[in-house]
């Protein structure tokens, strides 16, 4: 009897031997079910020439050329990645919504043998399943916020949470960015952030393998970091959380700040052209100030002012209208590995906390 593909509407209740995006590289890259590889059935340009077929021909044509292009790719695709795979090969296919792209694939794969599954209603499906999860998953975790001035190691005191088996939520990772004016991340020029429905897809599966029986730490972030934004009902529950506030001496918060962001100091001139947003806040003056340090790299001076004129007011205001009082406050004297377990050590031993 001839194998036909099998459809789920559910397929995060499954395992599967791989998960196959046949959609573009372009919507590929914009989000995908995560563990998922990319065999596009159609590639960008010729998704576009199909698509353009379809509205100033007619969708006939656009199916008999379109129909035409997934055959050739299929059969790349099966000489290439599926060459190796044995007889109990079980993937799951999916592309946007119709099912015609991720239909032909998995159709073929099931006439060779292979148990094929395509996900019904595709990408869109896998989009409402994060949706309602976010609307749910947040409320049924407890959580402890982290909270102090702009340089105080924060991140890093998080870091080592992670190293003791602490459930940790890192936001700032998961949306690639620092949250703050000069927040983003660089390796060699300005990287991107993920875009807001890949962030939700990394924040679900962060979220779906924590214990609810132990404490989520994480950092108080705003409700937007950088150009994402924090599910609602995952913000207005950080809000309500009990929070504690990490202290260091500002000598030290520079050094860290000098540590943490070298590609500013490396790069002047786009350090200047972020520094001018803030005109309209600051005046004329104080920014002629700001790139005048940065022109005679005097950079411990203008981290500093960064921080007091800027960063500390903006943060405390922050405190003030978003995040309950902090319960505890714990003193760091530096960012020594020594110094920061003391700190997690009197955590421990201060909060009566025995879900870590």
């Amino acid at each position: 009897m001839t194998r036909l593909p099998a459809y789920t509407k559910t397929p995060w209740q499954h395992t599967y031997s791989e998960i196959i995006d046949v959609r573009s590289e372009e919507e590929y890259q914009k989000d995908c079910i995560p563990g998922a590889i990319n065999l596009p059935v159609l590639n960008n340009q010729e998704r576009k020439q199909v698509g353009t077929i379809y509205k100033q021909v007619s969708p006939f044509e656009a199916r008999k050329i379109g129909s035409a292009l997934i055959s050739k790719n299929i059969s790349c695709h099966l000489e290439s990645h599926f060459a190796c795979k044995d007889k109990s090969y079980q993937p799951l296919i999916y592309c946007w919504r119709g099912g015609q792209r991720s239909g032909s694939l998995a159709l073929v794969l099931s006439q060779i043998g292979w148990k094929a599954t395509v996900v019904e209603g595709g990408y869109k499906t896998y989009r409402s399943y994060v949706r309602e999860q976010l609307e749910s998953l947040p409320k049924q975790l407890t959580y402890k916020v982290v909270c102090g001035l702009t340089g105080t190691g924060k991140t890093l005191l998080l870091e080592r949470m992670k190293q003791r088996k602490w459930q940790v939520l890192d936001l700032e990772a998961l949306a690639h960015h620092r949250g703050s004016l000069l927040g983003q991340e660089w390796t060699d020029l300005p990287e991107q952030q993920p875009t807001q429905k890949a962030f939700e897809s990394r924040l679900l599966q962060q979220i779906k393998q924590f214990n609810p029986d132990r404490i989520v730490w994480l950092e108080s972030e705003s409700n937007k970091i950088g150009q994402v934004y924090l599910p609602k009902v995952l913000w207005d529950e950080m809000q309500e959380s009990a929070c504690i506030e990490i202290c260091l001496p500002i000598e030290k918060r520079i050094d860290l700040l000098l540590q943490q962001y070298p590609y500013l100091t490396e790069n002047p001139e786009f350090l200047k052209n972020k520094l001018i947003r803030l005109k309209s806040r600051y005046g004329g003056e104080k920014i002629k100030y700001w790139c005048h340090l940065v022109d005679t790299k005097e950079w411990r001076f203008l981290i500093q002012d960064l921080l007091e004129a800027h960063y500390d007011p903006a943060y405390s205001r922050s405190m003030q209208y978003n995040f309950q009082p902090a319960e505890q406050s714990f003193s760091l004297t530096d960012l020594s590995d020594a110094s920061i377990n003391a700190v997690l050590d009197k955590i421990t031993k201060d909060l009566p906390m025995v879900r870590l």
